[in-house]
Order: C-alpha cells, then structure tokens, then sequence
C-alpha cells in the first residue's frame, strides 16, 4: 500500500452492481472498503475491508464514511459508490406490496450517507470526495412510456414528474437530494439513471430478480428438448437491457469526468419479451412455448435507453450486444440451477 494509493468506499458492496465494481476498482490498485448488510452470494469479496452493517443506522454510516487502512483511520474518502438500496424485478416493486419499505429504507440510507459526508467534510476541512448514486430509468414519467414501440427516456423528458411505482418516486428524490447536496455544501456528485443491469452472478431466483435472469432460469430448468414457461404480460412490452461489464466501464467514466449528470447508462437494443425469450431459446437450443400470465405486474409498456447524452459527454457507447451477454449470463445460471438439481 502507498501514501498515494486512491481510496473507495462501495455502499451496498455485497449486490450484484456493488461486487463487479468492487472488482474494477482492485483491477486499478484503489483500496477499497464495502459496507452491506451480506456479503457477495456468489463469490468472494475482493474489497479490503468488508463491513457487515446496515446503512439505514446513523452509526454505521458514519463509521462506514471513514477509511480505515493501517496508519490512515479517520481519512476520508477520493470516491464514494452508493449502490445500496432495497429493489428488485418487477414481481417485487410493481405489486405495490413493498412500497413502504422500498421509500423508507432507501431513502434513509440516502439522507444518512449525504448528511455523514457533509459532516465529516467540515472535521476535516477538506471536501475532495466525489459520490457516484446511482438511479434508476424507473423515475422516468408512465406516460412517456405507454407506446411499446417509442419510448421516450432522454434525461429531459424527466418532468414534469409521474414515475410508475413508488421505487421510481424514491430515485427521483434522492436525485434530487444529490444535487442539494452538490449546490449547497460543494460536495461532487455524479448521477446515473441505470436502464434493466443483467449478468453472471445477478440475482437469479426467489423474487427480486429481473427479465433476463428470470428467463434464463425458466428455460434452464426445462427439459434438453424444451418445454413451456410463463411469460408476465403478452411479450409484446419492451425493454432495453445493459450488460454489467458496460455498466461498470460507463460508471467509472462517469466518475472520472468532470460531467455530474443526470444521465443514462443503458443499452438501445430494445426487444420485446417474446423476443427476450426467443434469444436465451437459441443460446440455450431448447423448443420453447411461452404462456402468458396477463396479470402480472408489468411495469410500463415501453422502456429503452436514450444515449445521446452520454455519447456526447463521456463518448461511450455498450460494447455488448444483448445476444452477447445473454450467451454469458445464460450460462451461468445453467451452472446454479444443475447444481441445484
């Protein structure tokens, strides 16, 4: 370790996006700390220090926000990632079940981690900690989403504001919290609006997992010859889905410009669920019949990333295609689900 080593602290380090930029930043000497309230289900943290705690108590944040590497405790942070929230698919968010919870927890975890680093800036008198929040494309307005086919995500389209759920209020907010925060104590931020993340080591099973990992499991699951499976809605809905290893690689683009914000990291291949299950059907070469469960939750009809903003800032652009991460994620939860059996 060197005096000149850069340090970061990863909320939320034991989830999906959480544990892959973990792995980033190792892979570019950082000294990393992650704070969560379990640690990765399926593989082991890379962090140097992981803490079990939970972000919704004043304490544990405010412990959190302070590195604590030999000779340095009490130091703050080059750069914060704030992953940690309560969420999942659709079956989770859109049933109307869990709103409560979704708004208190990750709301309080938001107000926590800004008001601790607005503190702990002023002890030291010092205010170099960037903090990267990431939001989500849930926050866009249901009524810019009711055509399937023409989505309107641009950033701009944001307000006036009626996102579909309760989870896409809470982000809205918290957004919005950030850049309070950024205007008023000088703290840097950096916002992303993150459009259907997916991939090896997502989560896969019991409730909170998204379209693609849901797919790909039912279809593991099926015989070597095929089968059917439910399909929520009648497919025709669509959505944009983005790799995680380009969402990281935009994340830390993101980070390392002097742009704050708010702006879409996600992918334009937009598909419908019928044609999402086509897909891992052909990477997983099994005859699949969908039958379509009309009331489930769904979400908004339509949903695709605008990218033009992105491009012109931080020039980036997926370097994934859906098929491509598809074949990767399809085998990978092939591989939990044989264990399983």
């Amino acid at each position: 370790m060197t005096t000149t080593q850069k340090t970061a602290l990863v909320l939320g380090g034991g989830g999906f996006i959480g544990n892959a930029m973990i792995t980033r930043l190792k892979s570019e000497n950082y000294w990393v700390k992650a704070v969560d309230l379990k640690e990765p289900e399926f593989s082991r943290t890379e962090a140097d220090e992981f803490v079990i705690g939970d972000l919704r108590h004043v304490a544990t944040v405010e412990n959190a926000l302070r590195v604590t590497r030999a000779g340095t405790f009490g130091e703050v942070f080059d750069e914060i990632y704030q992953f940690a929230a309560d969420m999942g698919g659709a079956g989770f968010i859109f049933t109307g079940d869990h709103d409560a919870e979704i708004m208190h927890n990750s709301a309080t975890i938001n107000l926590n981690v800004l008001e601790a680093l607005r503190q702990i800036n002023e002890q030291h008198g010092v205010n170099k900690t960037k903090i990267f929040y990431s939001s989500s494309a849930c926050m866009y307005p249901e009524h810019n989403q009711l055509d399937a086919d023409n989505p309107n995500c641009v950033e701009s389209s944001a307000y006036p504001a009626n996102p579909d759920s309760e989870y896409g209020w809470e982000k809205l907010f918290s957004e919005r919290l950030y850049f309070s925060y950024a205007r008023n104590y000088k703290i840097p931020v950096a916002v992303a609006r993150y459009h259907n993340i997916y991939g090896p080591q997502g989560t896969w099973d019991g409730g909170r997992e998204k379209a693609p990992a849901a797919i790909c499991r039912k279809i593991a699951k099926l015989d070597t010859a095929g089968g059917a499976i439910e399909v929520w809605g009648d497919g025709l809905q669509t959505r944009s889905f983005l790799y995680i290893k380009d969402c990281i690689e935009a994340t830390r683009r993101l980070m390392v410009s002097n742009f704050a914000g708010p702006v879409n990291i996600g992918s334009e291949e937009m598909v419908t669920i019928n044609q999402l299950v086509e897909y891992v059907s052909e990477i997983a070469n099994k005859n699949v019949i969908s039958n379509h469960k009309l009331d489930a939750p769904l979400g908004v009809r339509g949903r695709n990333s605008d990218n033009r903003l992105i491009e012109k800032e931080l020039g980036w652009s997926p370097a994934w295609t859906l098929s491509a991460g598809l074949s990767e994620t399809y085998a990978w939860i092939n591989d939990q689900v044989r264990v399983l059996v």
